[in-house]
């Protein structure tokens, strides 16, 4: 690991090839924030699947690029006088003591769940307009997995929560049967609502049990799609198509995938 004298040079460095890139090359001289928005997103997206992928050496790289976005956004800032990247650290700093009384004040946590409603209640201080609602930190454009994850944390913050984990499985059985009910009514609408209602339910049932549903789901994804290709594979070795089969031998190529991809 690298000592902090390196770690400051490295950062200066980067903030010096900012610099340069800002003013000699012509696509990074019309970058606006606006313009930057859109690539920073698929930037942290790439982050995201390195992560599902375990893959450290992408991590880092991805890590890497979100910070250049940083820095660039940083030295936008800068030219119109607005903010730059010691604003940036400064802001970050104070928000980190300010939300951490635990640790720099006299506040006790014992828990992780206890540090979480401090977090919530320091953000709701810092407002400082008890109008607000809790929920009005939560982005709009969050992908609405993670969405409904952080507006259950942050009502919970503030108590908003069950006792137990049992508690909410139960919760989950309620919607599941309202979801049933609607289904044989019929009603295309009441049945997408109730189908929400389940998500929503289970999604909580996964912060009592610590997981994080996002990476549930990316990640049954990404198992999906490797059995999927192994059976396409499988069939061609056997001068068979996907498409040609019954169910029966599909589920004989399906049986084989899960043993190669657990």
């Amino acid at each position: 690991m690298n000592s902090i004298e390196n770690k400051k040079k490295s950062f200066e460095k980067l903030i010096d090839l900012i610099d340069s890139i800002r003013e000699k090359c012509p696509w990074d001289k019309e970058q606006t924030f606006e313009s930057l928005s859109h690539l920073t997103i698929e930037e942290t997206f790439e982050l995201f699947e390195a992560i599902i992928n375990n893959n450290k050496d992408e991590i880092k790289s991805e890590l890497g690029d979100l910070l250049m976005h940083i820095i660039l956004y940083s030295k936008i800032a800068s030219e119109k006088q607005s903010f730059d990247i010691g604003d940036v650290i400064e802001t970050v700093i104070k928000k980190i003591i300010s939300r951490h009384p635990h640790v720099f004040g006299n506040i006790k946590a014992n828990t992780s769940n206890d540090v979480k409603k401090i977090w919530e209640t320091t953000k709701i201080k810092e407002n400082g307009n008890n109008s607000k609602s809790v929920l009005s930190g939560v982005p709009k454009s969050l992908p609405s997995i993670i969405k409904a994850y952080r507006i259950q944390e942050k009502a919970a913050g503030v108590g908003f929560e069950w006792k137990t984990k049992e508690d909410v499985w139960e919760k989950v059985i309620e919607e599941i049967d309202e979801f049933k009910n609607e289904e044989k009514i019929g009603n295309k609408l009441s049945i997408e609502k109730e189908f929400g209602d389940v998500i929503f339910s289970l999604i909580n049932y996964s912060r009592f049990l610590n997981i994080n549903p996002e990476l549930s789901i990316q990640r049954t994804n990404k198992k999906f799609i490797e059995r999927f290709k192994f059976m396409e594979k499988e069939a061609i070795k056997n001068n068979e198509e996907l498409i040609d089969l019954n169910l029966n031998k599909m589920e004989e190529y399906w049986k084989l995938s899960k043993r190669k991809y657990n």
